[in-house]
């Protein structure tokens, strides 16, 4: 047996939304008040390297950390913001918090040590250079 997801008429996006609601997994209030968003990341490919390009607008080069470990290429980045007006007869203070991470599995072909980044215009974009692929020759092994 299976089970199929219907939509039965009705207001479409309501529905859409009210599933969006109660389907969730975690119906926590942060979840649910805070902007939970990835950037998205546009990954290319030429002879000599592939180039990643990861939309990060409001950020600075130094809100970024780029690290590779094991194979595994991680991007984060987080971003702090404060600010207080003072009044004669009030005190506003406002505070913001944004941060994301995404790991990538670079493949073999991939020379870890040589990964240039480089930001701007709201976009982080990253060089991965390849190594030369050698192929082996075939040899054939007598049997004695």
């Amino acid at each position: 047996m299976s089970l199929i997801k219907r939509t039965n008429g009705g207001f479409t996006p309501f529905r859409t939304m009210l599933s969006d609601f109660f389907d969730a997994d975690d119906l926590t209030f942060n979840r649910l008040m805070k902007n939970e968003s990835m950037p998205a990341v546009n990954i290319s490919e030429t002879d000599k390297s592939f180039q990643i390009e990861l939309a990060a607008p409001g950020m600075e080069k130094k809100d970024f950390k780029v690290a590779v470990e094991n194979g595994v290429l991680t991007i984060s980045a987080e971003k702090k913001e404060e600010k207080e007006e003072k009044s004669r007869n009030f005190t506003r203070r406002e505070f913001s918090f944004n941060s994301f991470s995404r790991s990538f599995t670079l493949p073999e072909n991939v020379k870890q040590e040589d990964i240039k980044a480089h930001y701007e215009d709201g976009v982080l974009k990253l060089d991965l250079a390849k190594k030369a692929v050698t192929v082996s020759k075939a040899k054939e092994i007598a049997v004695i």
